[in-house]
């Protein structure tokens, strides 16, 4: 998440920006917020490059996320346009979660594709601005990640799941049975033929 905060002056803001700015400068801040100063607003003008940051807190979705620290391999290229600033790239990452079938441990790279246009200004209700030349790429990076995740993870798609009866792993013993089953019209006296003499 993108904080405000003072900075000395440097070449980046967190670990991924880029840039010049004065010392002391009151700037929002983080491994995922970007100088575009450098872009100077040039029409055409852009810069590309590669970075591996560690992933925010609660990124993904409740079932199958990318775990907070882990690394987020992401190569971007920022573009200046008339109107503002072209984000273009992907983010990689590791995430891992439990098949929502039986419940085992599931884990899968993938890849979030994303392309963001942060405007100069006036920016409505559902677009992204640029805050005194900075970018947050956070949001953008969320969105895409989500995107890329399923909704429902699944260890295997011919995963069976769990036996309703025992809870037991129909894939670690394809023939499990409880016998057959008995008609409910029955059950009253297989409780009566079953209970226990006193």
């Amino acid at each position: 998440m993108a904080v405000r905060g003072t900075i000395d002056a440097g070449p980046f803001v967190g670990r991924g920006s880029f840039g010049a700015f004065d010392e002391g400068l009151d700037v929002i801040s983080g491994p995922f917020v970007f100088d575009t100063q450098v872009l100077r607003r040039r029409v055409g003008t852009e810069k590309s490059f590669e970075l591996v940051l560690d992933a925010p807190a609660d990124l993904g979705l409740p079932v199958f996320g990318v775990p907070e620290g882990s690394p987020v391999e992401l190569e971007l290229r920022l573009e200046a346009l008339m109107e503002g600033v072209l984000a273009t790239g992907t983010a990689s990452v590791h995430a891992v979660g439990e098949c929502v079938r039986c419940l085992r441990d599931v884990e899968e790279d993938f890849d979030g594709d994303f392309q963001e246009l942060y405007l100069y200004e006036d920016a409505g209700e559902d677009e992204l601005a640029l805050e005194d030349e900075y970018l947050d790429l956070e949001p953008v990076l969320r969105d895409a990640v989500v995107l890329a995740l399923p909704h429902n993870p699944l260890c295997d798609p011919e995963c069976p799941g769990l036996c309703p009866e025992c809870g037991a792993r129909l894939a670690d013993d394809p023939d499990h049975t409880h016998g057959d089953a008995i008609d409910p019209r029955w059950s009253t006296l297989t409780q009566l033929t079953e209970r226990p003499e006193e």
